[in-house]
């Protein structure tokens, strides 16, 4: 066993899309990607970095079950990075990335400090996985570092605080997004393609990297869709855009699910609409979705029946017409209740034992 006074990257279990490299560091690839740790006394060091320089990230972190704030990752190097606690003891350690996929990776070398174990989580806990776009990653949901309309597109991400943690985290149940900024079922915000169909098997949602994400890594219990927000949106205003065509969404849609079915066959399936909706754009998304429902429950009649949840309209206070992070509240208040009404079996039965230590 090593030194419990480093902990190498690859010695700690991680959750959400990742990579090991050659030289055992990890890659956090996924929105909300992230690892934990136990460490004794006041003070330990995390070890990250970029892959190139001149850029910027972020990671966010809990220190006992309390939300801390985000810490910006700058530069090739991997430099300490420091963790201080009020007080002396035992601490536990929570590190999420706070970005999507598409913001680039984040590379953990390593933890030292004192008395260091890494964390899991509960192994029977259910798993959901939460599918989407910019919404579900977080996105422009967080002015309070840097303001709306300045810095870079990830400058206000924040994947913690996104629904799909949230509501994860009040249900007891692990989570994993993924998800992807203006993406669609058959078109983009302001793009034909790559969809998220498309690029649901790469690693890193990148079309053409050859890096293939390996399924069996999780297990959900339920996944949790929410796409349609781009494909009926106006787009840019810049690239000409087509009218919606909604038979085409539908059938694409259709062949999506039957992708997630054939990876997770167990899993409940959860449809959900977009907040930011309204009139008849929220009304087609909704019928949509209905069709969607009903030509997989006459697909697969032995299955779990789709769920569907229909968001109530938001007025969003986020950056560029995004949820906020007290939007985000309100969703997973929606959710929580939705989820323990229809799939409390899934859902409300998780193994409620604390973290447990690797041995």
């Amino acid at each position: 066993m090593e030194s419990s006074t480093t902990l190498t990257a690859a010695s700690m279990p991680v959750y959400g899309r990742h990579l090991l490299d050659t030289e055992g560091h990890v890659e956090l690839i996924s929105s909300a990607a992230h690892f934990g740790f136990r460490f004794k006394g006041t003070q330990c060091q995390l070890y990250g970095y970029l892959p190139t320089e001149g850029e910027h990230n972020y990671l966010q972190y809990e220190l006992d079950g309390v939300y801390q704030k985000r810490i910006k990752i700058s530069g090739k190097d991997s430099l300490p990075i420091t963790i201080t606690a009020p007080r002396g003891g035992s601490h536990k350690v929570w590190i999420y990335k706070a970005t999507e996929a598409h913001t680039g990776p984040i590379f953990i070398e390593k933890v030292t400090g004192e008395k260091l174990r890494p964390l899991q989580r509960p192994h029977r806990a259910p798993l959901i996985e939460f599918i989407g776009n910019s919404i579900t990653c977080g996105a422009a949901a967080d002015d309070s570092e840097v303001p709306c309309d300045s810095g870079v597109y990830h400058d206000q991400h924040n994947a913690y605080d996104a629904y799909g943690p949230r509501v994860a985290r009040a249900l007891k149940a692990n989570f994993t997004l993924s998800s992807v900024s203006g993406i669609g079922v058959y078109r983009n915000w302001n793009s034909d393609g790559p969809t998220l169909p498309q690029v649901y098997d790469k690693a890193d949602f990148q079309k053409d990297n050859n890096q293939l994400w390996d399924f069996r890594k999780q297990k959900p219990a339920i996944v949790s869709i929410a796409l349609g927000t781009n494909d009926l949106s106006p787009g840019d205003g810049i690239k000409k855009r087509l009218p919606f065509n909604e038979q085409t969404f539908i059938a694409q849609y259709v062949s999506f699910v039957q992708l997630v079915k054939s990876k997770y066959p167990a899993a409940q399936i959860v449809l959900l609409s977009s907040p930011v909706m309204n009139g008849e754009q929220k009304e087609m998304l909704e019928k949509c979705l209905t069709a969607v429902k009903a030509t997989i429950d006459i697909l697969y009649p032995l299955d779990k029946a789709v769920a569907l949840y229909f968001f109530k309209p938001l007025q969003v206070r986020g950056c560029t017409g995004h949820p906020s992070v007290a939007d985000h509240g309100k969703m997973a208040e929606e959710l929580v209740g939705f989820f323990r009404r229809h799939h409390s079996g899934a859902v409300l039965k998780p193994d409620l034992e604390s973290e447990k230590l690797d041995q």
